[in-house]
């Protein structure tokens, strides 16, 4: 069963990408902006966003739970294993247990992280030091909230975090959440 991550019950703001055109395949690939996670995950979002209260900010969240059927359409978009995980092989989004976000001031502004949200380049890889210096320290607080709240980061994408062992979820689909995320 998965969680819905939603206000007031998880203070984070929600930004789901794919249910708008505003992502990487230029069309809303979700029906409806639900944000889900497995309990486990869940739980993990919670401790971050606590930990991001506690340094000022607030989490963003622009991908949590995707169906194999939304990781299809993306790896039609971008059939690109270093920033798509291939869905013969399964995304970790798939299982529930990774997200995808940002960190924001206490007014919701997210931080210049030095690229948006799906740049699938180099320039949005963790541990650039061609950066600028406040770039640098807002992908770091990200990185030591999410470490510090149990996820583990993926050195490709600097907004992508996901449970340690993640394979041990299995893999859902649109109809495991009753066929209301995927558009037609």
């Amino acid at each position: 069963m998965l969680v819905p991550i939603a206000p007031p019950s998880f203070d984070v703001d929600i930004d789901l990408r794919y249910a708008t055109p505003d992502n990487l395949a230029g069309v809303a690939i979700y029906r409806k902006p639900v944000c889900l996670l497995a309990p486990e995950a869940a739980s993990a979002l919670g401790r971050a966003a606590e930990l991001a209260r506690g340094i000022g900010c607030r989490l963003c969240v622009y991908d949590a739970f995707r169906p194999v059927e939304a990781q299809w359409r993306l790896w039609e978009a971008l059939p690109d294993p270093a920033y798509i995980a291939d869905p013969r092989q399964g995304s970790n989004h798939s299982r529930g247990v990774a997200v995808d976000l940002t960190l924001a001031d206490a007014d919701g502004t997210p931080l210049d992280m030095g690229t948006g949200f799906d740049d699938m380049t180099e320039r949005s890889h963790h541990a650039r030091t061609d950066l600028p210096a406040e770039m640098q320290r807002n992908r770091a607080l990200l990185l030591g909230v999410m470490s510090a709240a149990g996820w583990a980061h993926y050195a490709m994408e600097w907004w992508h975090y996901e449970l340690p062992d993640a394979a041990r979820f299995p893999l859902l689909t649109d109809r495991a959440v009753g066929g209301l995320m995927l558009s037609a």
